[in-house]
C-alpha cells in the first residue's frame, strides 16, 4: 500500500516556492539517482517529493501517514532470547519520570554573562556580519541554535515512538516485543521532556527538517521491519545519541544536562536492542542481494541524517541575506560544530554497521569519499564504558 499525506494545516507551496525547492534539492536527488537501484528509488521518491519538493509538513499541525505492515502474534509466548532477556529487565529497573526533574530552576536562554552555549559552535560566528551583532543579537542566535538542534531532535523521539510501535508488531520473537514495549515507553518520555523543555524553557520551537521528514514518512512506510529497525534502531539512534552526547557536552544548563545523561542511558540500550535483533536475521535470513539493498539505504540514510545538521532553518532565519545556501552549506560542513557532530554521530554509528555485516568493501569507499570510514574500528555502544560513551569528543 503506497502512503498517503494530509497536512490538516498549511497552505500549497506557490509556483516560485517549488522552483526555490527543486533547485535546492535537485543536485541530491541526482545524486541518489546514480546510486539506487530502481525499487530504491521507487520508495525514496515518494518521501521525498513531499518532503522534499512540496515541503508537505511546512505550517502543519499535523500530518497523517499511511502504512502497510505485517503484524507478527506469538502464541507460544517463548523466551529463548537471554541477551534480550536481560536488555529488557535492565530497562524495567532503569525506568525514570520526567516529573521528578527539577523544572522549578531558572533558564535564561538570552543570558549574556553565562552563554547556554558556546559562541564557537554558532556557524555564523565565521562570518563578518558577526562581529557586527551586538551581545543581544548573538545571545538570540544562541538561543535559536540549541532550539533549532532540540526541536530537531523531538520530531526524532516523535518518530521513534511510532517506528517502536511499529516493530513490536512485526518482530518474531516475544523478547524482542517485550523489549519493545519499554522502547515505546522511553520514546514518549522523551518527547514529553524535549517538548516541554522547549516550551517552559527555550520559548522556541522549530518545524522538522525536510530530510528528517523524507526519513521519517519512508520507514513509516516500509512494509519490511527489519528496515524500520535499521532505519530507526542503528541510524536514527545512534545518530542521535551522538548528538546528545555532543549537546550534553557543550550546553551550560545543569537541568538539560540531566535530561540528557537519562536519555543517553535509554538510547544507548535501544542501539544495543536493534544490533541484537538484526545481527542474527542478517547472517541467516537475507539473501546477498537483500543484503546489498540494506547497505546502500544506510549509506542513504547516513547522506540524509548529515544534510538535516546543515541548519538550512538557521540560514533562512538569519543569514539568507548575506550568502548562498551553497556558501552556507561549505562554511557549516567544514565548522567546529559539524566536526564535532560528524564525528559524535558517525563514532556510534558505524562500528554498528560493520557488526551488521552492511560495511563490505563494496560500500566502503563511499564511507572513505565522505569521510567517515576511519570509525569502522570504533566501539559498539555497548562496549563502552559510561566515560567513553559521556565524555567530549574532540573535533
Amino acid at each position: 500500500m503506497s502512503s498517503s499525506i494530509r497536512s490538516d494545516k498549511g497552505s500549497t507551496p506557490s509556483l516560485a516556492e517549488l522552483i526555490v525547492s527543486v533547485k535546492k534539492t535537485l543536485p541530491m536527488v541526482s545524486d541518489a539517482t546514480g546510486r539506487l537501484s530502481l525499487s530504491q528509488l521507487k520508495s525514496f521518491l515518494g518521501p521525498a517529493f513531499k518532503g522534499l519538493i512540496l515541503q508537505t509538513s511546512r505550517g502543519a499541525d499535523s500530518t497523517t501517514m499511511k502504512t502497510a505492515h505485517d503484524v507478527h502474534y506469538d502464541w507460544t509466548y517463548e523466551r529463548e532470547n537471554t541477551t534480550m532477556s536481560k536488555l529488557y529487565n535492565a530497562a524495567l529497573s532503569s525506568q525514570w519520570n520526567a516529573i521528578d526533574l527539577d523544572w522549578s530552576c531558572e533558564v535564561d536562554p538570552l543570558s549574556i554573562s553565562r552563554p547556554i552555549i558556546p559562541d564557537a559552535f554558532c556557524p555564523g560566528i565565521v562570518l563578518p556580519q558577526w562581529a557586527l551583532l551586538s551581545d543581544k543579537e548573538k545571545a538570540k542566535h544562541r538561543q535559536a541554535l540549541l532550539s533549532w538542534m532540540l526541536s530537531q531532535i523531538l520530531h526524532g523521539e516523535q518518530g521513534a515512538l511510532y517506528g517502536a510501535c511499529q516493530v513490536i508488531q512485526a518482530v518474531p520473537w516475544m523478547d524482542g516485543k517485550l523489549l519493545g514495549s519499554t522502547q515505546v515507553l522511553d520514546e514518549g518520555r522523551h518527547v514529553e521532556v524535549f517538548h516541554r523543555y522547549l516550551n517552559e524553557k527555550l520559548g522556541r520551537k522549530y518545524e522538522i527538517n525536510e530530510n528528517l521528514y523524507v526519513l521519517s514518512e519512508f520507514l513509516v512506510n516500509d512494509s519490511r521491519w527489519d528496515v524500520k529497525f535499521l532505519g530507526m534502531q542503528i541510524m536514527i539512534e545512534g545518530f542521535g545519541l551522538g548528538a546528545f552526547t555532543m549537546i550534553q557536552n557543550i550546553v551550560d544548563e545543569p537541568l538539560l544536562k540531566n535530561i540528557l545523561k537519562l536519555i543517553i542511558q535509554d538510547e544507548a540500550r535501544h542501539v544495543h536492542y536493534g544490533v541484537l535483533a538484526l545481527q542474527k536475521f542478517y547472517e541467516n535470513e537475507l539473501s546477498e542481494k537483500e543484503l546489498r539493498e540494506r547497505e546502500d539505504l544506510a549509506f542513504e540514510i547516513s547522506l540524509l541524517l548529515q544534510r538535516r545538521f546543515l541548519a538550512h532553518e538557521i540560514y533562512d532565519e538569519y543569514w539568507g541575506n548575506h550568502l548562498s545556501l551553497k556558501q552556507w552549506d561549505k562554511f557549516v560542513g567544514e565548522s567546529q560544530l559539524m566536526r564535532i557532530f560528524r564525528k559524535s554521530m558517525f563514532r556510534l554509528v558505524i562500528p554498528h554497521l560493520k557488526k551488521l555485516g552492511l560495511l563490505s568493501p563494496r560500500i566502503q569507499p563511499r564511507y572513505r569519499q565522505a569521510g567517515l570510514l576511519d570509525f569502522q574500528e570504533g566501539k559498539a555502544v555497548y562496549e563502552m564504558s559510561q566515560q567513553e560513551l559521556l565524555g567530549p569528543v574532540a573535533c
